[in-house]
């Protein structure tokens, strides 16, 4: 039990981050419904111990199945991949956006649903003049259309959990890396050069590879989670990172150190809708949630490296 919640649904429990959190949940103690359509995440990641719903948020059925009797819901589920939504724009929104009211109308409906924490993005910020890291206050004027949908969303869920008397939380992701994280062109630097170099092909760096980024592990991104449902607190949105900056560049030094590879590197235009810099100040969640991230990016990423390199 985490804070008086025993019952918890997490939409995209299946995926990278969902089914960390799912295993933390489990390990608290709290009985876990997982709701996932499988497009993405594997019926693998799933603990035993989880029940699944096998569905699309989206479906009023499936939704309202998977949030019956539960105490709170932590919904992860949408398509994240910037550098293709402009491609994706249609899809982004219906899936983030209208993905997100759909889990929110069922949670209204059910009943007995006390708290709802979203999942967001640094992809909601504006360009930032440096690394230097931005608070909760810093403009929100998102440069691609995925920043635009997770914006929406988060939006969306304060004000209908205002509306229907539940508590909600918004927690703005960084940069994410860590254990289970699937290949994807578009999405997770860390793997993406991580697999790249396994392949014996050439890394490739968009812009000049400057570019800074918080890079959080994925167990730290769970005790946001964690934070978020113990605390009481409504109606906050809260940056989940560690506040400091690691340039791409610095991120392939890492990657191939570990692997003992050393090669070229392949350049390409920046590309539209990424930011520049990206950094999180966490001191709002550090205060309001007790939020402490204990893994650094530099000593943690040969583990997160080595099993990738096996799998």
């Amino acid at each position: 039990m985490i804070g008086g919640i025993r019952t918890v649904c997490v939409t995209g429990g299946a995926g990278f981050i969902g089914s960390h959190l799912v295993e933390a949940l489990l390990a608290r103690g709290c009985t876990v419904t997982v709701l996932d359509n499988l497009s993405t995440g594997r019926r693998e990641n799933v603990p035993a111990a989880a029940r699944l719903v096998e569905g699309d948020i989206r479906d009023d059925d499936a939704a309202t199945t998977a949030l019956e009797g539960c105490d709170a819901v932590c919904h992860l589920a949408a398509r994240v991949a910037i550098r293709s939504s402009f491609e994706f724009a249609v899809e982004d929104a219906e899936t983030n956006y209208a993905g997100t009211a759909s889990v929110l109308r069922a949670s209204a409906v059910v009943g007995g649903l006390r708290k709802v924490v979203t999942t967001s993005s640094m992809a909601v910020y504006a360009d930032a003049p440096s690394a230097s890291p931005i608070p909760e206050t810093h403009p929100t004027v998102p440069v691609s259309p995925y920043g635009v949908s997770k914006l929406a969303a988060e939006r969306l869920t304060h004000l209908m959990c205002e509306r229907s008397g539940q508590e909600s939380v918004v927690l703005r992701l960084f940069n994410t890396y860590g254990p289970r994280q699937a290949y994807s062109p578009y999405v997770g630097v860390v793997t993406i050069f991580t697999t790249k170099i396994r392949r014996g092909e050439t890394p490739l760096v968009f812009g000049d590879g400057e570019q800074s980024r918080d890079f959080v592990h994925v167990a730290d991104v769970v005790q946001g989670y964690l934070a978020a449902l113990a605390a009481d607190v409504s109606g906050e949105t809260f940056n989940i990172g560690t506040g400091v900056s690691t340039s791409i560049r610095s991120v392939l030094q890492h990657v191939r150190r570990v692997l003992g590879a050393e090669g070229e590197t392949a350049f390409a235009p920046a590309v539209p809708g990424e930011l520049r810099y990206s950094i999180a100040d966490i001191s709002k969640a550090a205060r309001r949630l007790g939020y402490a991230p204990t893994r650094e990016f530099g000593s943690s990423i040969a583990d997160v490296v080595r099993e990738m390199a096996v799998v």
